[in-house]
């Protein structure tokens, strides 16, 4: 018995639960789509264009675990490679499928279109190793099966990007047939004897402390360990801080939740809960320039247990192979109960917060009602998109009930990632109620989504704020590029909707009638609501200035002297 190239690549994508792959179609990729769609548990999700597509994926990896792409060669797959490293910086397996020349035309040497007219055939195989775990080539169908399942299996396992390259005239060869789910779902297990002696000293170093805190980073998604994170939290007893990237990793309603850690961006009293402890334990936490606010919130390395996705570091000794779930639910399993250092010593986001006041109905529309009005609507099957730029700070601000999630991309950090990441988290996560917090110039760098979901009716809130501008990057070094040409956007809803689409759009100053668009967009469930909020240029979060103040000191830095 056989199938073909493209009918086992379907069957395995069934089998990994990945019933939706967004696409953008092309002659090199045209077969393979064709045998995609003889598949009856796989639906095509068409895209704009390439970036759109892969930022697509990666949303719907964040809504389902792992997802798929298919472009075609040259000026489709170099586009999507932006989309794929932000899944590969950001933990997601997102399988990128590309299509290819004839296989007889590289053998002849021919030049081709979308090369590079040099006759090299694997630049484009080159540079997905850089940005994947795993990249292949199938140049023989009967070396499919093993190559396919060699990359399926390696991004599951290792939460990262595979690739997939095709050639236009492999799609249809026979091949074996695909084997039992079992071969690609594999899970993965720490190592005893590493998971054992990481716990043992973990217990040492937590034992000479008499205050501690946890704090949560955007690694405990990848890694599956919320439930288990829980477990230890409550086993210590101790204040637990997230970082911004980690948002809703950690329920906000829980005792125990001290507040977001960003430095001088922190939320109200997470600095000093964190800065005053005698030890952190760093569960999947990121530093990076932004997470640390220009390096300004980065625990001592040596009064810190570091947490990673298969590696856990104790001061003086690290292991790896010990996956960061084991981990958490030995340590809780073998701690002490409780309380490690009293949650009330610290000053707490949940009781202390002041909740942000209502504005009049007539006054005219700010920041900070934006994000009341936002805060308002969330509920436990709500998702919120939160591209880069104030929407973070004013996103860190807001407080989430039971199940709500946040959605950002701090670790790639690409403008308007959210537009397309939405979309395609929406389809993964039909059930949930999705909305996008995003600036005019994120928004313009990847608008053209927007169709999209007023193709597939997916019923997305869209917040745009219209500041005309860049405001992050004013704030870490002002200058005329961070001006931008404004738009009717609106009007560009109306464009994309055409006569067919269920779009809705609304313009907005004043407070009162942002209640009122918010009030008629819910009702609307066949497709996007967008509210162009408008906002003076100068109303941005303190949290902003003084976050993007400490990131332009560091990029000021002169060259250091090794």
């Amino acid at each position: 018995m056989t199938t073909t190239v493209g009918s086992f690549l379907a069957t395995r994508l069934a089998q990994l639960g990945i019933l939706r792959h967004f696409v953008v179609p092309g002659d090199y990729n045209s077969n393979l789509l064709d045998q995609l769609r003889q598949h009856t548990e796989l639906s095509e999700i068409t895209c704009t264009n390439e970036l759109n597509c892969s930022f697509a994926a990666e949303g719907y990896a964040r809504a389902r675990g792992i997802a798929a792409c298919v472009v075609t060669y040259g000026v489709g797959a170099l586009s999507a490679f932006n989309g794929i490293a932000s899944a590969y910086a950001e933990n997601l397996p997102v399988i990128l499928i590309s299509g290819a020349p004839n296989t007889n035309d590289r053998e002849a040497f021919h030049s081709v279109h979308h090369s590079l007219d040099n006759g090299d055939f694997d630049f484009q195989l080159d540079m997905a190793r850089r940005i994947t775990c795993a990249a292949v080539s199938i140049r023989r169908a009967a070396d499919a099966p093993r190559l396919i399942d060699q990359a399926v299996k390696s991004a599951r396992l290792l939460r990262k990007p595979a690739y997939i390259e095709i050639p236009v005239n492999m799609a249809r060869e026979p091949c074996s047939l695909a084997g039992p789910p079992s071969a690609v779902l594999e899970r993965r297990g720490s190592d005893v004897l590493g998971l054992d002696a990481a716990t043992k000293k973990a217990m040492e170093f937590l034992r000479k402390w008499e205050s501690v805190t946890i704090l949560v980073g955007p690694k405990v998604r990848p890694a599956g360990a919320e439930k288990a994170l829980l477990e230890l939290a409550e086993t210590m007893g101790c204040a637990v801080t997230v970082q911004p990237a980690a948002k809703s990793m950690f329920p906000e309603s829980h005792p125990q939740f001290a507040g977001v850690y960003w430095g001088g961006a922190s939320t109200l009293g997470a600095e000093e809960v964190v800065e005053w402890s005698d030890a952190v334990v760093c569960v999947g936490t990121i530093f990076t320039d932004y997470s640390t606010a220009g390096w300004t919130a980065v625990p001592a390395a040596a009064n810190r247990i570091t947490i990673g996705l298969d590696q856990v570091t104790v001061p003086g000794a690290e292991w790896n192979d010990v996956l960061m779930k084991d981990f958490l639910s030995q340590l809780a399993a073998k701690l002490p109960h409780g309380p490690k250092s009293l949650v009330e010593e610290h000053p707490r986001r949940g009781s202390d917060r002041i909740a942000p006041l209502r504005a009049h109905g007539g006054s005219t529309l700010t920041r900070k009602e934006i994000s009341r009005q936002i805060e308002d609507l969330l509920t436990p099957e709500s998702t919120l998109f939160v591209d880069i730029g104030d929407s973070w700070f004013d996103a860190a601000q807001m407080a989430l009930p039971p199940g709500a999630r946040v959605e950002l991309q701090m670790q790639w950090a690409h403008t308007g990632w959210s537009i397309p990441a939405a979309f395609g988290y929406a389809l993964g996560a039909p059930d949930r109620k999705v909305m996008v917090l995003v600036g005019d110039g994120a928004f313009q760098m990847t608008a053209q989504e927007v169709s999209q979901m007023t193709r597939y009716q997916t019923a997305i809130s869209l917040f745009v704020i219209n500041n005309r501008g860049y405001t992050v990057d004013v704030e870490i070094g002002d200058g005329y590029v961070n001006n931008i040409k404004n738009w009717d956007y609106t009007t560009f809803l109306d464009a994309v909707n055409s006569d067919d689409g269920y779009g809705r759009g609304f313009k907005v100053t004043k407070a009162g009638e942002l209640q009122q668009a918010i009030e008629r967009g819910l009702v609307n469930r066949r497709g996007p609501t967008l509210l162009e909020c408008y906002i003076d240029r100068a109303d941005c979060s303190r949290e902003l200035v003084v976050w993007g103040h400490l990131l332009g000191e560091a990029n000021r830095r002169q060259p250091a002297v090794f």
